[in-house]
């Protein structure tokens, strides 16, 4: 577990810790999901789907699947006001035509976040969205013709989120450099994993290359804004072809091909990553052309997401990825690492 003063995870004793996907949650929380958005106890279940950043539940009336709701791992957001933005920006996407999204599900008191006590005091932050249909892309043995797609609705979202106005009050962090690797980084540090010296000097020099390019990027509104930073296969749905991106918990501001690096996100190193990489790059240009120095810099970003991902291994359960993909982080990692050093544009070469 990381030691750095910016991370914080539940007690060991929590559910995150102690719930089995497909069990049911906890009673005082399925209590407090009832009481929170008015819905039938004799008829309502909670059950796990998932534990990463949030424990993901889904909601049945009589067996019906209504919702899914999300609860927060304790620290990773400072207040309401950031949960209540992420549900701003997705409802304003959902009136929009730009992507197919949930819609947040206000509680009885109107608002978007439910705190909830468990049987210990703890209060937990809350928030639920609309079912969707379909199955998750992660599950898909072949992701790879779904790329050119979700380059394409990646640039829809960043012309949504050029073009819009966030409400007042509005907040949500940012995915500047320091906040994926640095001293501010909101999960674990790559460094904490066991490495030989030759293995770190190889994964450090990559990190400084990356950085480099990185350092010297623009910040214009045509390069930086807000950006969904989690738009991997685990965060899309597929129904009939067509595609819905949930779990908008990450979003903030950072470069917008950031979003590139994250649809790749533990996924560098396998044989098809060159291959979903262009496709998304195809996808994207068709909406937003992408220049070489783009190029350079979403690979760029890329690298820092590996390093960044790794990270956020040392602070996670296992089961919140593959086994495949779990099993190969820290191999795959300098594999990348590898690759970034002799082209760092090997993704699109």
């Amino acid at each position: 577990m990381t030691s750095n003063p910016f991370v914080e995870t539940a007690p060991a004793t929590g559910f995150f810790e102690s719930s089995a996907k497909g069990t049911s949650a906890p009673g005082w929380l399925v209590a407090g999901i009832v009481r929170a958005w008015d819905l039938d106890p004799a008829l309502a279940s909670v059950d796990l789907i998932t534990v990463s950043e949030n424990a993901t539940f889904l909601v049945a009336i009589g067996g019906i699947p209504v919702a899914v709701t999300r609860v927060a791992r304790p620290g990773y957001m400072a207040g309401s006001v950031e949960f209540e933005s992420e549900v701003a920006w997705v409802a304003a996407l959902a009136g929009s035509e730009y992507v197919r999204v949930p819609r947040g599900i206000p509680t009885v008191d109107g608002s978007y976040v439910a705190v909830i006590a468990d049987d210990g005091g703890m209060s937990w932050s809350c928030v639920s969205y609309s079912y969707v249909a379909g199955s998750i892309l992660e599950d898909f043995t072949d992701p790879v013709p779904y790329y050119r797609e979700i380059g394409r609705t990646t640039a829809h979202l960043h012309d949504h989120a050029g073009s819009w106005t966030p409400p007042t009050g509005f907040r949500r962090h940012s995915w500047a450099t320091a906040d994926m690797v640095g001293p501010t980084c909101r999960w674990g540090m790559w460094q904490e994993v066991p490495f030989t010296a030759a293995e770190r000097g190889l994964l450090e020099s990559a990190e400084r290359s990356a950085l480099a390019t990185i350092t010297g990027a623009p910040r214009t509104p045509t390069d930086w804004g807000l950006i969904h930073a989690d738009l991997r296969p685990s965060n899309i749905m597929i129904d009939d072809g067509t595609l819905t991106v949930i779990d908008f918990d990450d979003c903030g501001y950072s470069w917008y091909l950031y979003d590139f690096a994250s649809a790749l996100s533990f996924m560098e190193h396998v044989d098809d990553a060159p291959m979903m990489a262009q496709e998304w790059v195809e996808g994207y240009s068709e909406v937003r052309p992408l220049s070489r120095t783009d190029e350079e810099l979403a690979c760029a970003l890329s690298m820092i997401r590996r390093l960044q991902m790794l990270g956020w291994t040392t602070t996670h359960r296992e089961d919140a990825l593959p086994p495949a993909l779990w099993t190969a982080q820290k191999d795959g990692t300098l594999a990348v690492a590898e690759k970034y050093r002799r082209s760092p544009t090997w993704l699109l070469d």
